[in-house]
């Protein structure tokens, strides 16, 4: 079957919005050595758009195309959501724990949005479900055109259920969100973007997020350096759970620093 074989099936499997397609690509077999070092099975969608123009890197463009559960990576838009319904005011505003011990000790306190972030507390997110509604959640994210845009499935729908978004719909999202151009608040979106930074250097920052199923493992977000950012979406299969986590990481950095766009060392 040739390219544009594939890019069709794609669309017909609803694996691939017909927008997306539009992008210019240039497909990196050599960053298969990163996922080979590692160990691991998946895809990198990597967006440059450092100087004047815009170019999309990808490894494994077949899985880059099609939908996954976005585990935690849905925090990002989901923080978006609380903070338009009103549930938040800010990242300050204290979210009272429930006293129930979870297995994640960070998760037994009290939050704010920036240590539910950080932490990638599941229950200050559930509680955020269940005050949204099903109906409010399934219209917020067919305003942004957030993959499927379902909360059908088992619960959490973003972790369990049937909630699915592929890379490449990912790194739209994300460059809607580091422009200021999702349907919210500018104020915001700046306050998540604030929430999501990992590290920082002289000239860079970098804002992230991991997610996990317990199957699939994601690391997005973008670095941002003074010539403009550069966006990135791995997913990776992790058939050894918790043994395959610190791989997301690891190989998103190594594709990275080989193209300039991490500092070899913070």
């Amino acid at each position: 079957m040739n390219r544009r074989n594939l890019v069709v099936s794609a669309i017909a499997a609803g694996f691939l919005p017909a927008a997306v397609v539009a992008q210019q690509r240039q497909e990196k077999a050599e960053w298969s050595r990163f996922f080979a070092e590692a160990g691991a099975v998946g895809s990198v969608v990597v967006l440059d758009a450092r100087g004047k123009s815009e170019t999309t890197h990808v490894y494994n463009v077949l899985r880059a195309e099609k939908r996954y559960s976005p585990a935690s990576t849905f925090k990002i838009p989901h923080s978006l959501f609380a903070l338009d319904a009103g549930l938040l005011r800010d990242e300050f505003q204290v979210i009272p724990w429930d006293g129930v011990k979870r297995s994640s000790a960070p998760w037994n306190a009290d939050q704010n949005l920036r240590s539910a972030m950080r932490n990638s507390t599941v229950w200050v997110y559930e509680r955020f479900a269940k005050e949204l509604g099903d109906a409010s959640e399934t219209a917020y994210m067919q305003k942004v055109g957030y993959g499927n845009a379902v909360v059908t499935g088992e619960k959490p729908f973003w972790v369990e259920g049937d909630l699915a978004i592929s890379s490449f719909e990912q790194i739209a999202f994300l460059q809607r969100l580091y422009r200021n151009q999702l349907p919210f608040q500018v104020e915001h979106q700046r306050i998540v973007k604030d929430v999501m930074i990992s590290e920082a250097g002289a000239d860079w920052i970098l804002r992230a997020k991991t997610g996990w199923t317990g199957k699939i493992g994601w690391w997005v977000g973008w670095v941002e350096w003074p010539d403009g950012p550069v966006f990135f979406a791995l997913n990776i299969d992790t058939p050894n759970r918790l043994g395959d986590l610190a791989k997301r990481q690891s190989i998103t950095r190594g594709v990275l620093r080989s193209i300039n766009a991490l500092p070899t060392t913070p």
